[in-house]
């Protein structure tokens, strides 16, 4: 046994690490995304055996019904969840993740420092543990607590069980926010090399806990949903941080790693995000921020709207040569994705060429889009990304935008005053002609106007995204 953990264990950490660098790498292309998503489910598996065996004799009943328990969880997430509840069921991970990050960190003190052997000192227990690990675990405690109540209130917000997603500007929150940063960072160095006794560390490690899930609301409830997008990659690096400095608490160097590749990929994604809709990362974590995308909450009044029918839209189409498709949150909600890639079908049949044009932040989660058109088998070269897409726009025969608002709205090029002015957002309005399926004129997450429903070249369909495009597919058919 003890070769087996010099020499076997460490190996399959090494292969372990491996696969997560390889399979996080892979996951930045859609074509390559789930190879990628299976070498990183094997990596996790090969952690788990190797931590086992690295760990020895343990109870098994307790880790096979974690196991069972786990799996059926992931078994249902990924069989039963809809594509549109996504975003809640990654907020709700990455809430499980720091939720376990601060399990780890406060049992770990209780195994060596509060069930200490009766003839070791608490002096000696600290030692046993070291300065370091104790400062990990007030930083676990700290980022994880943050994660899991951060999470559960961006879950809340995409559910609409909570305000309906607007933000909660509460009264001297920035105030708020830094008394309570302030609060926890002395309470870490307090725990670091500080404490009296066994009794009064954990009172401090509770304290950290409970001032962290307390900052977790409040800096994730002022957030609208117009930046969603933003929090999620964020708080998905949170939890990535979590695990990091949980990894240092109970020394497993392969969690040390896994995390930091987790902690900095979010980061990275946060910041493309923040660009994608045109915020400062710094702003993002102070917090507060989506405050100024709230302003416009009335729905306000259209004058000069065209509408149509699918049947006529339909027609029109059927004779260009190229068409966009502008996909949004709209789509996921309709569940449309497979009657959409069934029209772009029909219309490639008939020789029209057929892109579809992928705004970073569509939906509700970075990457929503991708994942919905590969529910549909949409070929991934037909997936352009905003920065190919933009210069083509003035060439393309139609743009069908399906459920997009706040991506697609020109105030955000031409109205300084705009909350979303200089938001990078997908020219559609540059097409020579657009027709948009929308349920009604309801504004986006930013809650204001969007000009493009006005455009000269607009013409909009109304009606459930799904049954919209049936009609389209029933005329095209009929042809």
């Amino acid at each position: 046994m003890q070769a087996i953990q010099t020499i076997l264990v460490p190996l399959i950490y090494l292969v372990s690490a491996l696969l997560f660098i390889f399979g996080l790498k892979r996951m930045t292309k859609v074509p390559t995304a789930r190879s990628g998503n299976l070498l990183s489910a094997v990596a996790m598996l090969l952690a788990v055996i190797a931590t086992l065996l690295e760990m020895g004799l343990v109870d098994y009943r307790w880790i096979l019904s974690g196991l069972a328990v786990g799996s059926a969880i992931g078994a249902f997430a990924a069989l039963r969840v809809p594509m549109t509840s996504m975003p809640e069921m990654v907020a709700l991970f990455n809430g499980s993740g720091g939720l376990s990050s601060t399990v780890v960190a406060l049992s770990t003190y209780a195994l060596v420092v509060m069930e200490r052997p009766a003839a070791q000192s608490f002096e000696e227990a600290l030692k046993t543990l070291g300065a370091f690990e104790i400062f990990s675990v007030g930083a676990t405690l700290l980022i994880g607590g943050i994660t899991f109540v951060g999470s559960i209130v961006a879950w809340a917000k995409l559910q609409g069980k909570l305000n309906r997603g607007n933000p909660i500007l509460l009264p001297g929150r920035h105030i708020i926010n830094i008394a309570l940063g302030v609060v926890a960072i002395a309470l870490v160095v307090y725990s670091t090399g500080f404490l009296p006794d066994a009794q009064t560390g954990l009172y401090v490690l509770l304290g950290i806990t409970l001032v962290s899930f307390i900052l977790g609301f409040t800096l994730v409830v002022p957030i609208g949903g117009a930046d969603m997008p933003v929090v999620v990659s964020l708080l998905n690096s949170y939890s990535g941080l979590a695990a990091a400095a949980a990894g240092f608490v109970v020394g497993n160097p392969l969690l040390i790693i896994g995390g930091s590749m987790v902690g900095a990929a979010g980061i990275i994604l946060t910041q493309i995000m923040c660009v994608a809709m045109n915020r400062s990362l710094v702003s993002v974590l102070l917090g507060g921020f989506g405050m100024d995308a709230a302003g416009g909450g009335k729905d306000e009044g259209y004058e000069n709207v065209k509408r149509t029918g699918a049947a006529e839209a339909a027609m029109d189409i059927e004779y260009a040569a190229s068409v966009c498709i502008v996909p949004g949150y709209g789509l996921a909600v309709a569940q449309a994705q497979h009657t959409l890639r069934e029209l772009a079908n029909l219309l490639e049949a008939k020789g029209v060429e057929v892109t579809y044009a992928i705004h970073p932040v569509a939906g509700r989660m970075p990457g929503h889009m991708n994942v919905l058109l590969a529910e549909a088998d949409v070929p991934y070269e037909q997936l352009i990304e905003l920065e190919t897409a933009n210069p083509n726009f003035k060439s393309v025969d139609a743009v069908i935008v399906l459920g997009a608002n706040d991506v697609v709205n020109p105030a955000a090029l031409d109205d300084p005053q705009s909350p979303i002015a200089g938001m990078p957002i997908l020219h559609a309005h540059e097409a020579r002609s657009i027709y948009v399926i929308k349920r009604s004129l309801s504004p986006g997450y930013a809650g204001i106007k969007n000009p493009l429903f006005e455009h000269p070249r607009t013409t909009m369909i109304f009606g459930d995204a799904k049954k919209v495009l049936e009609e389209m597919v029933a005329e095209l058919k009929a042809d």
